[in-house]
């Protein structure tokens, strides 16, 4: 199942503040990792999907990169969205 507009609304909104606050990192990261899981689920099925795959691959890096931006810049932030989407171990 991919991610629905009212999933990504509802990710705005628990992690934007309001619903038309969804440039924030905070809520881009949120999305992001919705989408990656569910293309997760996605490889268990079609192992041979290396299009997709390489779109993961690319989403990945952006996740990494956002995340990157919110350590540098307040790491109280990177550390309550880390433990709020169990991004790490």
């Amino acid at each position: 199942m991919s991610v629905t507009k009212e999933m990504k609304q509802e990710l705005i909104e628990k992690f934007g503040g309001n619903s038309q606050n969804s440039g924030k990192a905070e809520v881009q990261v949120a999305i992001l990792t919705a989408r990656i899981n569910d293309l997760r689920n996605h490889f268990s099925e079609h192992k041979k999907d290396h299009a997709s795959r390489r779109g993961l691959m690319q989403m990945v890096g952006k996740r990494r990169r956002l995340l990157d931006y919110m350590k540098a810049k307040d790491v109280e932030r990177y550390r309550t969205i880390i433990k709020e989407l169990k991004i790490r171990k």
